[in-house]
């Protein structure tokens, strides 16, 4: 590490570092930064047997700063351990932060695709939209995943769409074939947003192939855009799957959820030419998601991970900013398909850790788990379910909707203002909860439908009632 802000910058890292106390929200098995700001996962990745995370990490200040990318690795995605910073923002092209990226794996080597921040001075009236940011496609690789080589810039604000704003960031690439292909996130200057296809031959030099939007704006931009094909299990063949985080969303029904949203599109056509979008379905309906990205394992599995926060919120709060941290990642999840709907259900790796099994009809109840997992299921659909955790966490199906409430929205209790998110539901098959220290994620229907959020309590308990079915009860142990 030559470059002398990098090594100024590693160097406050480690002494920020070696004062962290995460305290008692402290997640068990999800990944958490060792101190400040974590944001959206990057770079998401197999090398080899391990599993590697990056993520956008500001260590000096909780509520965000100075973006480098942290690193953490795996041997099966549920128990991470923390490697220290593997970029940081040192170049004339990167100094505004390293942005958001990903990564693709091939002979060994891993290439990570960023975004490099620039930020230019406000002296001449920048509105940072159409003026005063540069947003550089970088190309870097390791051997390793922790060691880089130099950094190469391969595309810069010269080469997007000219009806484009200065807003064009986070490349996801992957292979297809002996071409490679990228595509990119933006925000044109009609504040409507879209994604931009790339190829290449060779990682280096890439050519715009295809710009991909809505017949009817969608929010003014649109982030952290992925595209894979998933195998449909039910009516065969591939379901082509444009996944996106729009900002800008108002009206309807839009207006009583996050302030920003993650989704997909099922892709009908040919993501290089001419296709079309069906509606756009949530990955998530509860109160912390966003930015997902998604990576294949090398037994052939998709595996999406998403930041379990949510940026620019005034209505709730995080109580670990009091211990100098905020933010982790959802639990790692499998995504298939089934008569055209994508699914998202726990890596199975996280059954290794269940400890022995609780079960019990209709009612189940224990006090005291911080780590647990429940599952609620019968031989015909469930006709009603409530679930309360902490005492303060409802989660209640009462045959039109299902519903993730708290019942205290101050800031200083467990949800820490954090009041209600639901979705309508034709018929409720199965739930599954997942429950970390200070973070709860639900799978309703074969993860069909999502819900994801932290919660902070005072006292920790479960009770779950299903009349006419059947509940298991696992504590995970770490």
């Amino acid at each position: 590490m030559a470059n002398p802000l990098a090594q100024d910058l590693d160097a406050l890292r480690q002494a920020i570092e070696k004062t962290a106390n995460l305290g008692p929200y402290a997640q068990a098995f999800h990944l958490t930064p060792p101190v400040g700001w974590l944001n959206d996962p990057n770079g998401l990745s197999q090398l080899g047997d391990t599993y590697h995370a990056y993520f956008q990490y500001s260590p000096f200040n909780p509520e965000g700063g100075v973006k480098m990318w942290g690193h953490s690795v795996s041997s099966d995605m549920i128990k991470w351990n923390y490697e220290g910073a593997a970029l940081y923002p040192d170049q004339p092209f990167d100094v505004g932060g390293v942005y958001s990226g990903s990564a693709y794996v091939e002979d060994g080597t891993m290439h990570v695709f960023y975004t490099g921040n620039v930020k230019l001075e406000d002296s001449d009236g920048y509105d940072y939209v159409n003026s005063g940011r540069e947003a550089n496609t970088v190309h870097v690789s390791s051997e390793d995943g922790s060691h880089f080589g130099p950094k190469h810039p391969v595309l810069g604000n010269e080469d997007y769409p000219q009806d484009d704003t200065n807003h064009v960031r986070d490349p996801k690439v992957w292979r297809s074939g002996d071409v490679y292909y990228m595509v990119q996130g933006a925000r044109k200057k009609d504040d409507t947003g879209e994604v931009l296809v790339f190829r290449s031959q060779d990682l280096e030099s890439w050519e715009l192939v295809n710009r991909i939007t809505s017949d009817e704006p969608f929010g003014y931009m649109w982030e952290c855009p992925d595209y894979f094909e998933v195998a449909d299990e039910t009516r065969g063949g591939m379901l082509k799957v444009l996944s996106v985080s729009p900002q800008g969303l108002r009206g309807d029904d839009w207006d009583r959820r996050n302030v920003y949203q993650s989704g997909y599109f099922v892709l009908h056509g040919n993501v290089l030419g001419e296709c079309s979008l069906q509606p756009f379905a949530l990955w998530d309906a509860g109160f912390d998601f966003y930015a997902p990205q998604t990576f294949l394992t090398d037994d052939g599995r998709r595996v999406l991970i998403g930041w379990m926060g949510m940026p620019d919120e005034k209505t709730y709060t995080n109580l670990t900013v009091e211990d100098g941290w905020q933010h982790c990642f959802t639990v790692p999840r499998t995504v298939t398909a089934r008569w055209g709907r994508v699914l998202q259900w726990p890596v199975r790796e996280i059954e290794r850790y269940r400890g022995e099994r609780r079960w019990a009809p209709e009612l189940i109840a224990e006090d005291g788990l911080k780590t647990f997992d429940l599952m609620a299921y019968g031989k015909t659909p469930l006709s009603s379910f409530t679930a309360t955790i902490a005492d303060e966490l409802v989660l209640s199906w009462d045959g039109e909707r299902f519903e993730m409430r708290f019942t205290d929205t101050d800031k200083g209790a467990v949800g820490a203002g954090r009041a209600v998110r639901f979705e309508q539901l034709d018929a409720l098959r199965n739930v599954r909860v997942v429950g970390d220290v200070s973070s709860v994620e639900v799978f309703v229907n074969d993860g069909e439908l999502t819900f994801s959020t932290r919660y902070y309590p005072k006292h920790y308990g479960l009770s779950a009632e299903a009349p006419g079915c059947e509940l298991a009860l696992w504590p995970l142990e770490f």
